[in-house]
Protein backbone atom coordinates (compact mmCIF):
# COMPACT_ATOMS: atom_id res chain seq x y z
CA UNK A 1 0.00 0.00 0.00
CA UNK A 2 1.06 3.68 -0.97
CA UNK A 3 1.79 6.04 1.52
CA UNK A 4 -0.69 8.46 1.80
CA UNK A 5 0.00 11.99 0.25
CA UNK A 6 1.10 15.02 2.76
CA UNK A 7 -1.50 17.45 3.26
CA UNK A 8 1.38 20.02 1.36
CA UNK A 9 1.88 17.73 -0.94
CA UNK A 10 -2.26 17.87 -1.49
CA UNK A 11 -2.05 21.44 -1.34
CA UNK A 12 0.44 21.91 -4.12
CA UNK A 13 -1.58 19.42 -6.85
CA UNK A 14 -4.96 20.78 -5.87
CA UNK A 15 -3.04 24.52 -6.99
CA UNK A 16 -2.02 23.44 -9.63
CA UNK A 17 -5.37 22.10 -10.85
CA UNK A 18 -6.53 25.55 -9.60
CA UNK A 19 -4.37 27.33 -12.20
CA UNK A 20 -5.15 25.13 -15.18
CA UNK A 21 -2.06 23.14 -15.21
CA UNK A 22 -3.45 19.99 -15.18
CA UNK A 23 -0.85 18.04 -16.66
CA UNK A 24 1.71 19.60 -14.22
CA UNK A 25 -0.79 18.01 -11.38
CA UNK A 26 -0.38 14.83 -12.63
CA UNK A 27 3.34 14.61 -13.02
CA UNK A 28 3.27 16.34 -9.07
CA UNK A 29 1.01 13.45 -8.27
CA UNK A 30 3.16 10.58 -9.73
CA UNK A 31 6.04 11.71 -8.07
CA UNK A 32 4.35 11.87 -4.64
CA UNK A 33 2.76 8.86 -4.78
CA UNK A 34 5.45 7.06 -7.06
CA UNK A 35 2.19 5.31 -9.44
CA UNK A 36 2.06 4.70 -12.74
CA UNK A 37 0.40 6.87 -14.94
CA UNK A 38 -2.77 6.41 -15.21
CA UNK A 39 -3.56 5.91 -11.57
CA UNK A 40 -2.28 9.07 -11.16
CA UNK A 41 -4.35 10.13 -13.68
CA UNK A 42 -7.52 9.02 -12.34
CA UNK A 43 -6.24 10.16 -8.80
CA UNK A 44 -6.18 14.20 -9.79
CA UNK A 45 -9.25 14.26 -11.90
CA UNK A 46 -10.91 12.55 -8.78
CA UNK A 47 -9.64 15.71 -6.78
CA UNK A 48 -10.37 18.08 -9.31
CA UNK A 49 -13.89 16.63 -10.01
CA UNK A 50 -14.12 17.45 -6.07
CA UNK A 51 -12.45 20.75 -6.48
CA UNK A 52 -14.99 21.79 -9.19
CA UNK A 53 -18.14 20.68 -6.96
CA UNK A 54 -17.00 22.36 -4.07
CA UNK A 55 -15.43 25.56 -5.24
CA UNK A 56 -15.75 26.48 -9.10
CA UNK A 57 -15.17 29.94 -8.34
CA UNK A 58 -11.74 29.43 -7.66
CA UNK A 59 -10.48 28.13 -10.66
CA UNK A 60 -8.18 30.76 -12.87
CA UNK A 61 -7.71 29.28 -16.03
CA UNK A 62 -10.70 29.59 -18.25
CA UNK A 63 -11.80 26.65 -20.11
CA UNK A 64 -10.34 25.25 -23.05
CA UNK A 65 -11.89 26.81 -26.56
CA UNK A 66 -10.80 24.52 -28.57
CA UNK A 67 -10.07 26.99 -31.20
CA UNK A 68 -6.30 26.80 -31.40
CA UNK A 69 -6.38 23.79 -34.28
CA UNK A 70 -9.16 25.91 -35.95
CA UNK A 71 -6.51 29.12 -36.04
CA UNK A 72 -3.74 26.47 -36.94
CA UNK A 73 -5.84 25.26 -40.07
CA UNK A 74 -6.90 28.75 -41.40
CA UNK A 75 -3.06 29.67 -41.09
CA UNK A 76 -1.82 26.49 -43.29
CA UNK A 77 -5.05 27.17 -45.62
CA UNK A 78 -3.62 30.49 -46.13
CA UNK A 79 -0.18 29.39 -46.78
CA UNK A 80 -1.12 27.18 -48.99
CA UNK A 81 -2.70 29.75 -51.13
CA UNK A 82 -0.45 32.06 -50.94
CA UNK A 83 2.13 29.20 -52.04
CA UNK A 84 -0.03 28.56 -54.78
CA UNK A 85 -0.51 32.25 -56.24
CA UNK A 86 3.32 32.69 -55.72
CA UNK A 87 3.82 29.18 -58.14
CA UNK A 88 1.42 30.69 -60.32
CA UNK A 89 3.14 34.71 -60.42
CA UNK A 90 6.78 32.75 -61.01
CA UNK A 91 5.56 30.12 -63.65
CA UNK A 92 5.26 33.19 -66.19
Amino acid sequence: MKPPLSNEQLAAIKDLLLHGEKIAAIKLYRECAGCQLIEAKTEVESIEAVLRKIAPEKFTAPPKSGKGCLIAFILFDLLAVAGVVLWLLLRR
